[in-house]
């Protein structure tokens, strides 16, 4: 496995029109691990599928470094929720990083109290009703009110780390889709007729990250910042 330099820095610039915050746009690679990322990025078609070269870089840094530190313990899936986008649109990205595929591409929800279509406000904060950015390590599976349901556990202290005492889980919910704007309660939930495959294929150990161009996010971040 590829040594992952990290010694670039997020650098925020804000948009005009929205007033969020995003990273500058990630230049020509210049490193082994940035070109593959640029190369998978491109031979994956996501930029197609909505999901930003931004959002896409950032997280397969993460996970270079979460398999290199042993955080994760499977290489193999890295699923991205993309809240930079609306909630209308289909955010989630299920990427199969051995075989080089999107195995997954549908609706998640973010937290009622994140914001209305857009996400914008975070929380790592018990009974704060937001969502937490970052990176997360999938865990076990249980049945709860929503069905089968799988726990989710924060890597990064102070950004997302109480986010299994938060049961912070993916679950199935009917309240997810381009027309239902759906709203949870922190948990990243996913169309119900699609949560049990989902789950399925990335429980116990694969690497979960919750993207938005924050700021705060992007230069707080020790796993992105190593």
């Amino acid at each position: 496995m590829a040594t992952l330099s990290l010694s670039w820095k997020p650098v925020a610039k804000a948009d005009r029109t929205t007033g969020k915050t995003a990273p500058a746009t990630i230049g020509k690679p210049s490193s082994a691990v940035n070109t593959k990322a640029h190369s998978l990025y491109l031979s994956l078609e996501l930029k197609e599928m909505g999901l930003s070269e931004a959002a896409f870089s950032y997280a397969y840094k993460g996970y270079e470094v979460l398999l290199q530190k042993k955080l994760v313990a499977k290489e193999g899936y890295l699923t991205i929720c993309d809240f930079s986008q609306s909630s209308t649109k289909k955010r989630l990205y299920v990427i199969d990083m051995v075989n080089q595929s999107v195995v997954m591409n549908t609706y998640v929800a973010h937290g009622k109290n994140s914001g209305g279509e857009f996400a914008r406000y975070f929380s790592n904060r018990a009974g704060s009703l937001q969502s937490s950015l970052g990176f997360y390590v999938t865990k076990q599976t249980y049945y709860g009110e929503h069905g089968l349901s799988l726990r989710v556990a924060g890597l990064e202290r102070g950004i997302n780390d109480k986010a299994y005492r938060r049961a912070i889980v993916i679950h199935g919910a009917d309240y997810i889709g381009n027309r239902q704007k759906g709203r949870s309660f922190g948990c990243p939930a996913v169309p119900k007729e699609e949560s049990s495959r989902i789950i399925n294929t990335i429980k116990n150990g694969h690497c979960l990250f919750i993207y938005h161009p924050s700021k705060k996010y992007l230069q707080g971040s020790k796993i992105l910042n190593d």
